[in-house]
């Protein structure tokens, strides 16, 4: 956002902020289940809460070939909206609660501008 010139919305102004004046939720802070030094991937997690996976067509290493050899936009988006469904399909699961079956997910439209 600060790239293209957008201001940046409060939720993630975060310099100068203590932990708990942040006003999100990391979710990979959840999932390290406090080990400073290594993390468990959504996929692993995914796999884990047989929720099905968000690296069908392409996966993070490969969103920057992706993006400028193939050019394919799209496809990056698809991939960032898959990995969004992902982590609430996992927070929901680690909350105890159930996942919303895929039926009830709405087709992802995604629209480049």
């Amino acid at each position: 956002m600060l790239i293209n010139g957008i201001r940046l919305p409060y939720a993630l102004v975060l310099h100068g902020k203590k932990p708990w004046e942040v006003p999100h939720l990391d979710t990979l802070e959840l999932w390290k289940f406090g080990d400073r030094k290594n993390f468990t991937s959504l996929d692993l997690l995914a796999t884990v809460f047989d929720i099905p996976t968000s690296k069908a067509e392409i996966d993070g290493s490969q969103v920057r070939r992706v993006f400028y050899e193939e050019k394919d936009l799209e496809k990056v988006a698809r991939y960032c909206a898959l990995d969004v469904i992902n982590v609430a399909q996992v927070l929901l699961r680690m909350s105890g609660m159930p996942i919303v079956e895929p039926e009830y997910i709405d087709e992802l439209k995604i629209e480049i501008v």
